[in-house]
């Protein structure tokens, strides 16, 4: 969540006049990582000649793959006497709660819209958590290089979302800088030089206002974040609120609810560029990493033990999403991971909550399975992800809404769904949407493609995204954020095909996918392993079905002229982690392993399976 543990010694031990904390806020993709490569780079982190990458801070390897920001991120910079601390936040609803946070750390916030779409869901979202906060927000428009930027309409949308926010007349007030991450520009006006970041940082000096926090007090710093060395342990990042930080200072860890222990700092290190360097001293207001706390988490204060006074607790929205999390018991288990008991899984689950302060979990009263909630499919799925990359073998069941139930009526969440989609599609996307539970509420056309807006149930957004994309053969984005609780609506249309289950434990052949070709689509190939009860494809009708995938041609003594038929089939319908859980129903799971994602049955045996579902005379 930092940077890496330096030696060297850096501009950031300098006594500087000026400090500025900004967190960088905005709808997924719509370039916050870039631009803070380019003020990056313009601060001099880089050196002549050496090898860079694009999105510098997205180290993880899940973010390069899936080219998001999961985790948030700090680095700082130093420009003339100014430091300015960067915190990089996610832009996925999924992981609001990184963003909530680390919002604790910074006095100001860049708000990035894209010079395209405009203000999204995400946008909306966290606006206002900042405009909560009472901080101080500079809009940077930004891809103002795009053919399509419109960049005066997007500025009348986002001081419409402004007004409707309740931002205040000095927040009204907000400074308009245009930029392109990519090229690595910003210009107080649409049109201009291209030159460089430099009026960004005059701006922030201008407007974002320090920390002004008093350091003769007593020490204060609350964690809002959490990293790990595999030398050293945990190591707490968070912002001395009150005070100053010395290397080798007692302090007690408190929480708001009494509990407190003892500890010392034996390491403390502040940001320098993409490191961490060595101090010897933090004044309130900077953002300080700190080791010497094993059992850390966030949220906690570190105090000077004469003033304990512990902050409040970090206020987190609530999960909306929850799926059990399984040991793994079909015939495979074992063979390709190697954490595979309920003990090792709930483990992991008690480290992940240290540092996921939105995830949730449950025992189900033992310890083989485990009720895991989050803020959404893709939530749950990185964590999923991230475990089978340790080794985890486990299974995971189909998400599910989690209600409230107010005076005995019951409530459940709803989104504010958003959809781009060319034109002459749009009609498709209203039916297929309005057939979920979802309600039409603003649609607006620019140029070829229009905008649709719709208040849906999460219950009906499970398995969406794929099914959107492919009526409208992949040209569709949407995004959706939490809008709040209202009454049930009803039943949700689920999946209309059937599964179909694999009756024989072996290996897939060619000839028997050539036999049962016409029964629908398969999700294995020839030389596949597959187990009895393994969902291997979807069926054409919507009805469940078992068939043999493992049959091989007999051979007899018949001698024929000429060769045998050729074999077809199509190729397996392979699925990402996040399609395979939205794929599944109520009497399926997903098996993860390092190497597989499998689909299957809960109850394995076929027989068992009918007399389950029969209907009693």
């Amino acid at each position: 969540m930092g940077g890496r543990l330096s030696p060297s010694v850096s501009l950031c031990q300098v006594t500087l006049v000026k400090l500025r904390n900004v967190a960088i806020i905005a709808h997924v993709d719509h370039g916050k990582t870039t631009l803070v490569d380019a003020m990056l780079s313009d601060a001099g982190v880089f050196r002549e000649g050496q090898e860079r990458v694009d999105c510098v801070l997205d180290s993880n390897d899940i973010e390069r793959e899936r080219g998001i920001t999961v985790l948030s991120k700090n680095c700082a910079v130093v420009r003339g006497e100014m430091k300015v601390n960067i915190i990089d936040t996610p832009g996925h609803s999924d992981f609001g709660g990184e963003v909530e946070r680390v919002l604790r750390m910074a006095d100001g916030v860049l708000l990035l819209v894209d010079a395209f779409e405009g203000p999204m869901p995400q946008t909306r979202y966290v606006l206002e958590k900042a405009l909560s906060g009472g901080m101080q927000v500079m809009v940077v428009i930004n891809k103002c290089d795009k053919r399509t930027a419109r960049p005066d309409a997007v500025l009348n949308e986002v001081f419409d979302l402004f007004v409707e926010l309740g931002a205040g007349d000095d927040q009204l007030d907000f400074p308009v800088l245009y930029a392109s991450g990519r090229d690595g520009w910003v210009r107080t006006e649409p049109e201009g030089p291209e030159t460089d970041t430099a009026c960004l940082f005059a701006a922030i000096e201008e407007h974002i206002p320090g920390p002004g926090l008093d350091d003769t007090g007593p020490l204060q710093l609350q964690v809002t974040s959490i990293d790990h060395n595999d030398y050293v342990g945990r190591i707490a990042i968070g912002r001395v609120q009150r005070g100053v930080l010395v290397d080798g200072q007692a302090l007690v860890v408190a929480d708001p609810d009494g509990s407190k222990h003892q500890g010392r700092v034996n390491g403390l290190f502040s940001f320098s560029g993409l490191d961490r360097v060595p101090a010897t001293e933090m004044r309130a207001g900077d953002i300080a990493a700190i080791q010497g706390f094993p059992e850390i988490s966030i949220g906690k204060t570190l105090c000077d033990p004469g003033a304990i006074e512990p902050l409040p607790m970090i206020s987190i929205d609530e999960p909306t999403i929850s799926m059990d999390f399984l040991v793994n018991d079909s015939p495979f288990n074992g063979k390709e991971g190697k954490l595979v008991t309920g003990r090792q899984i709930g483990e992991r689950l008690q480290r992940e909550l240290r540092s996921n302060v939105a995830l949730r979990i449950e025992t189900g009263g033992s310890d083989s399975a485990f009720s895991v909630a989050g803020r959404g499919v893709l939530h749950l799925g990185i964590l999923i992800e991230t475990m089978r990359r340790e080794g985890f073998e486990l299974a995971v069941s189909r998400p599910r809404v989690i209600d409230h139930f107010v005076d005995g009526q019951r409530l459940e969440p709803f989104e504010e769904l958003t959809v781009d989609v060319p034109s002459d599609m749009s009609g498709k996307v209203i039916e297929l949407v309005c057939g979920r539970r979802g309600e039409l509420e603003d649609m607006q056309a620019e140029s070829a493609m229009t905008r649709l807006v719709f208040a849906i149930p999460a219950r009906g957004l499970i398995g969406m995204r794929s099914r959107l994309l492919t009526l409208t053969s992949g040209e569709a984005t949407l995004s959706h954020i939490l809008r709040g609780y209202e009454p049930f609506k009803g039943t949700v249309p689920r999946r209309k095909a059937g599964a179909i289950a694999s009756s024989h434990t072996g290996a897939v052949t060619g000839y028997a996918l050539d036999g049962l070709k016409d029964r629908g689509d398969f999700f294995v190939k020839p030389t596949d392993a597959v187990y009895a009860g393994q969902v291997i494809g979807e069926h054409c009708k919507p009805v469940e079905i078992e068939a043999n995938p493992t049959r091989e041609k007999k051979l007899t003594n018949v001698r024929a002229s000429g060769t045998d038929r050729a074999l077809r089939y199509a190729p397996p319908r392979l699925f990402s982690l996040e399609e395979a859980l939205e794929w599944i129903e109520e009497d399926e799971l997903v098996e993860v392993t390092p190497t597989s994602i499998r689909i299957r049955k809960k109850v394995l045996d076929g027989t068992r399976r009918r007399r389950s579902t029969k209907v009693p005379a």
